[in-house]
């Protein structure tokens, strides 16, 4: 099987290249680096001749709201009438579970346009929704962090493991398009606080943890459970404890 991967040589994406490869398919990590740019559309024709499925793990350069929005309508309409013309038979993008319900925040309102653009184009799909990721903790801790205290929501909170993010992309890529979408989410489950405590606990144990009763997501005000998958999703099995000790100088 052949296939392309916009955004082939990023964090997720180089993995994705890499496991897929070790399956025995033909793959295409494209980026601007490698001559594929999905923005300007250069080399995307070339490159999907004769593909089967093309995984679309690119990503705004900018949070902020007009650029991320101009990013991916454009590059989601490059790749999707590329993929037309060359008949491609499954299209799978990489998105965030709880999406639609925080469009009040300008990234997310842009993955949830490059969502409805695939659902729209006519070519066989599957969005996969993933919870945020294990490695996005200390993002999350830095963003709370006030002096020597780290402000933080008890919202519900279930990280998943980059690794485990790669290996359900690369398993869904060679599956059938689901056509909907299906959600990831990592082994552990319980308030954004605890993990951000841990984390805290086992990095930098001179700050403390402060737990708000706002329920918010980088100041943005969100349903106690918008970062979880509703109803099933597929787990990974890495727990957070793994990555904590990957983070010591001991592991």
């Amino acid at each position: 099987m052949k296939i392309v991967i916009i955004g082939g040589t990023g964090l997720i994406g180089s993995n994705v290249t890499r496991k897929l490869r070790q399956l025995g398919h033909t793959v295409i990590a494209g980026s601007p680096s490698t001559g594929i740019n999905a923005l300007t559309g250069e080399g995307l024709s070339d490159a999907l001749e004769n593909t089967d499925v093309v995984v679309d793990l690119s990503n705004s350069p900018s949070f902020d709201e007009g650029p991320a929005i101009h990013f991916f309508q454009t590059v989601g309409r490059n790749i999707l009438s590329a993929e037309l013309n060359a008949d491609i038979k499954h299209h799978l993008i990489l998105s965030i579970v709880g999406t639609h319900m925080m469009e009040g925040m300008g990234y997310m309102k842009a993955k949830k346009i490059q969502e409805d653009l695939v659902k729209s184009s006519g070519v066989p799909y599957t969005i996969v929704r993933s919870t945020q990721f294990q490695e996005f903790v200390p993002t999350i801790a830095a963003g709370g962090t006030q002096g020597n205290e780290v402000h933080v929501s008890k919202i519900d909170f279930q990280p998943i493991a980059a690794e485990e993010v790669a290996l359900f992309i690369a398993r869904f890529a060679i599956s059938e398009p689901a056509n909907g979408t299906v959600e990831i989410a990592g082994p552990d489950r319980g308030p954004m606080n605890e993990f951000v405590e841990k984390y805290v606990k086992a990095t930098d144990a001179g700050k403390s943890v402060v737990v708000n009763d706002s329920n918010e997501y980088f100041g943005l005000a969100v349903p106690t459970s918008t970062l979880v998958p509703k109803g099933n999703a597929y787990l990974g099995e890495i727990r957070f404890e793994e990555y904590l000790r990957s983070l010591s100088p001991q592991a």
